[in-house]
Order: structure tokens, then sequence, then C-alpha cells
């Protein structure tokens, strides 16, 4: 038994599922979750001495690779001040600073805890503004844990949420409508049918938690006419693409402009942060400046803000990270794209930027329904080869895949033998 085992059996007597987090678990591919020990640039070392190649990034913060010196030397210096003091710190004040003043549409910015404390809170503040009580979501977009947002995907336009998890009540999701990502008609519909009760549409602008689905050409934009037409806010969820396919995020990438943003993961550098932000008459909503009520103790904690500050700054100073990235990203993703076109495989490449999936399908991608034809099998196999052959991938069809500036072409190189050699 190797000590990953190990770990797990012990995990599962006390942890429910044996994880700490459902994306953990690798019960879909038929295998034992590998327990990690370090990790350093692209590389990642479990607790037998396994070395694996990384394309989770820690499901996407680790855009420098892991373990960054700058950013370890940063926090243990905060830390030599305390770890916690429910107080306000100037570190938080620079934070907010720095995204406001780089960021055009974040005019005021909360931080929080996780990126799913930022969309509820997002969502609440929504809600306070308009005086509405509604939400438009996405068949297949993720935006957290929280009760009103875990509602059954379907496969169509639906006036109401089903809930998608036991110890979900109806009455929670009553007021989430469903649509379908890339198809402004269902937005349309849900909108006018609502009769001037949608408080805010929220999207991932680049799906990514039904594996990397891309906006149509005109759909953000389509979103913003929409929303301007009937009087609801347009909700940016950049928890995987914000400062992450460019500085200012999908909103700059697109350029469309949403109302308000959500953020995660990356503004810490992988400490557990979010965060949520937009124009200042919405955020001047949120108590104590307004009615709608959100706290959190933990809040701007000063280790993650020294983290987050930290690579914030090396991303801004240094954009010719995003280049590469884009190159790496082409070079991977059109490498594997070609290889299907050689070897005459129906497979389907999406990706934008420095992040993207294959599934495993003869179906273009576009939404959540021609996600859902991938073959689930056919990934666990090519999953448990790649893991065999040191290459580190999330244990599901429908996650993403990460890259970092410390990724090389000798690494993506790597990989597309790999790839090759399957096939």
């Amino acid at each position: 038994m190797t000590r990953s085992e190990e770990l797990f059996q012990r995990a599962l007597k006390k942890i429910p599922g044996g994880v700490n987090s459902p994306v953990r678990a690798y019960g879909s591919i038929g295998e034992t979750p590998r327990f990690i020990q370090g990790a350093v640039g692209c590389k990642i070392f479990d607790v037998d001495g396994n070395e694996y190649t990384d394309y989770i990034d820690s499901w996407g913060p680790m855009i420098l690779g892991h373990n960054n010196q700058e950013i370890k030397e940063a926090m243990i210096r905060a830390s030599e001040n305390g770890l916690s003091f429910g107080c306000a710190t100037e570190r938080e004040v620079e934070m907010a600073e720095f995204i406001c003043d780089r960021i055009p549409h974040v005019e005021m910015i909360r931080m929080v805890n996780s990126g799913t404390e930022a969309v509820m809170s997002a969502i609440r503040a929504a809600r306070g503004f308009t005086g509405k009580p509604k939400i438009i979501k996405f068949a297949g977009c993720y935006h957290g844990h929280s009760d009103a947002l875990l509602v059954s995907a379907g496969s169509g336009v639906m006036t109401s949420g089903v809930p998608d998890s036991a110890g979900v009540t109806k009455g929670c999701t009553e007021d989430t409508m469903i649509a379908v990502y890339n198809d402004l008609n269902s937005v349309e519909e849900l909108l006018t049918e609502s009769k001037d009760q949608v408080a805010a549409v929220i999207v991932e602008p680049v799906a990514a938690n039904m594996g990397v689905v891309p906006p149509a050409d005109g759909f953000l934009e389509g979103l913003r006419r929409l929303c301007d037409q009937h009087g609801a806010l347009l909700i940016f969820d950049e928890v995987i693409t914000g400062f992450r396919l460019g500085f200012t995020g999908a909103a700059g990438f697109y350029h469309v402009t949403p109302d308000m943003v959500t953020y995660g993961k990356i503004i810490g550098a992988g400490m557990p942060v979010g965060a949520y932000g937009g124009r200042r008459e919405i955020m001047e909503m949120v108590s104590p400046a307004g009615p709608v009520y959100q706290a959190g103790t933990l809040s701007g904690n000063p280790i993650a803000m020294a983290a987050g500050l930290t690579q914030l700054k090396i991303l801004w100073e240094d954009q010719d990270i995003y280049t590469r990235l884009y190159q790496k990203g082409e070079m991977l993703f059109e490498g594997i794209r070609r290889i299907f076109q050689e070897k005459e495989i129906p497979y389907q490449v999406n990706y934008v930027a420095s992040l993207g999936s294959v599934f495993f399908t003869e179906t273009p991608v576009c939404d959540y329904v021609s996600a859902k034809t991938s073959d689930t099998k056919a990934f666990a196999q090519y999953f448990k080869y790649m893991l065999n052959h040191g290459v580190h991938l999330a244990p599901s069809q429908f996650e993403a895949m990460f890259l970092s500036d410390a990724h090389t072409e000798n690494e993506i190189k790597e990989l597309l033998e790999l790839v090759k050699s399957y096939f």
C-alpha cells in the first residue's frame, strides 16, 4: 500500500469521502487521490516521492508557478507581526487601492475569504441596489456552493431553478432562473417573462466548470445590451479568469464592462481570498456604508493580503507574462488539436489563453448540453495514463487545465509526446 493509499484510508474514517472538497476525489476515475507533500515551479510532489508536471495550479491561482520566492518571503515577513487581528490593516487598503486604480470597472472592492463568498455577497448587493429579487445564471456555470446557486443545470431554459443538492430547499432557489450559455435568446426570454424582476445576470465570461467553453462571438456584448435594456446588473464571475486572461481579466480581454465582478484564488496567490467589486453606487450599498449586510472576521487577512498583493504587483509590472502564457497555451492546445487532426480523432479542444480542455466527444462543445456528451470513461483512461506518466491533471472531464509562467516549452513538448503516444 502506498502512503497516499494509507492516508486516504485514514481520511475516509474522519472526512466525508476522504477529501475536503469533491474536486479532489478520484472516485470517478477509479484511483486513489494523490496526497501532495510539496510543489515548486510547475512540479508537484506526492507523499510517495513521485514527481508530476502540474496542470491544475491549485485550480488556477498559481499563475507564477508554485512556491514563488517573492511571494513566500512576503508572507514570512507579514507573519512575523501576527497571523490575524480581526481589525483593519494598512495592507488591505493597499490591496483595494492597487486593484481599483488599475481595473477601470472596479471603483470599490470588498475583500472576503473565497469565491463562493464573493459571489453570494455580490448577488446580495445587486438585489439590494436594484430592489429586485431574481437572478439569471447559466446551465453549467458554477458560482460556488451557496444555496441559491446550487441549482440543476437542466437542458434548456427554466423559469426557476431546481435544487441540485440535498439540504437546499426549493425556496432557496425559486428566484434563480437558468439560461443556456451562448444563447442570448434564452436570456431575453427569461428577462421578458420575469417582468422587470431580475436584479442581475451572472456569468462566467469564459465558462470553466463544464470544461472550458469560450463565449461565442457577440455573446458577452449581447448580455451587456440585454441587461441595460431590462434594468438588470451584469456580474462577471472572474474567480478563474480574473488576472489570468490579462491583468483586467475577461472584461478587458473581451472589451465588455460588467457592473460587478467577483474574484478569488489568484488575488491571494493561493491563500484563501475572494473579493467582489464594481461601480461605486452599487458597492456603497454594502454595510457599514449601506443597508446590505456582509461581514467576515478573516476578510482582508494580513498574510493573504501580503501574498496576493505581491503576486498582483508582479503581474502588473511584467505583463509580458501574459504574452508568454498565450504562447504556451497556443503551443499546448493547438498542438493537441493537430495531433487529433493527424490521427483523425474526433475529440474537441477548447481553450482561451492559458486555460483549456480536451473533450472526449465528436460534438463541438459550446454549452452544458454539448459538454455532457463527453465520454467520461474514455477520459478516465486518459487521466490514468497521464498520471502514471508524471502528468497531474484535474480528475474530471469537466475541469480546466491551467498553465503557469513556470511551465517551459520542454514540459509542453513532453505532454504533447504523451498525447501522441496515448492516441
